[in-house]
């Protein structure tokens, strides 16, 4: 097999284990079938699944089977010749990674109602910040001096991420053909708009020149965070759910540049 190290993100994942494990044992099952056994979400499951694409196929019956690498692999889990190195050399690098893509809170959301007050919550201390800070938003932007009304201004902010979350539905589908969830991926958008609604109270206690260089570095956690609500809440692979935040980026650039608003 090819070397162990490529294949950590996957192995490290206790769900993701379970899959292998499972469809080494049982050889084929349904996704109704594994996804009662793996008490997880609709998305998250299709998410593991999308991981371990490279490991596992389907037959005419739409069931999951290990590919010839997949026997392999589940070869090295059940023998348990993982080699203890892999999990020291990657340990520091997997706690960073997961906690700026925030996996710990988007894991939570395979119950989206627990935490969608959160996220509403975030999305209106959002949207007051930006009133109070009279800053026009516009998703990934901001602009100072906003002609509008309080309450317009908020409903601005709040419209500009309930069209992420639409924009992201109709995409995702045209794009991977996945369905559903769209509770959880309704909550996974609001949480990842947490670095926006940080900075309309940054805003207001630092000078023009200044917020701009944090506005850049929370504009870059944003579209790591959005990648993450769409994996979670859609279950697409990040590489894939970066095309879709990428594209949201730009569409939302060049409509800007559309209405002058950076010219």
């Amino acid at each position: 097999m090819e070397d162990l190290s490529r294949y950590y993100t996957l192995l490290r994942d206790p769900a993701r284990r379970k899959i292998i494990e499972i469809l080494g044992v049982q050889e084929k099952i349904g996704f109704k079938e594994l996804r009662e056994a793996l008490g997880l979400g609709v998305g998250t499951v299709y998410y593991h699944l999308d991981m371990l694409s490279d490991f596992i196929k389907q037959d005419k019956q739409r069931k999951y089977m290990l590919n010839d690498r997949g026997h392999t692999l589940y070869k090295i889990l059940k023998e348990g010749n993982v080699p203890a190195t892999l999990e020291i050399s990657e340990a520091f690098s997997h706690r960073v990674a997961k906690w700026l893509f925030l996996s710990p809170v988007f894991a939570k959301t395979v119950k989206p109602m627990r935490l969608m007050p959160l996220s509403i919550a975030i999305l209106l201390l959002g949207a007051l910040g930006s009133a109070n800070a009279r800053l026009d938003s516009a998703l990934f932007f901001f602009f100072p001096y906003s002609v509008y009304s309080f309450s317009s201004t908020m409903a601005l902010y709040v419209f500009n991420w309930i069209g992420l979350f639409l924009f992201a539905e109709l995409f995702i589908y045209l794009l991977y053909q996945h369905v559903g969830n769209d509770l959880q991926l309704f909550t996974c958008v609001g949480l990842a708009s947490f670095p926006m609604a940080v900075f309309t109270y940054i805003y207001l206690f630092i000078s023009d020149i200044f917020s701009q260089y944090f506005l850049f570095v929370l504009q870059i956690w944003s579209l790591l965070l959005v990648s993450a609500a769409f994996c979670f809440g859609k279950g697409i692979r990040l590489d894939k759910a970066i095309v879709v935040s990428l594209t949201a980026m730009y569409l939302n650039i060049a409509i800007l540049f559309m209405l002058g608003r950076f010219a």
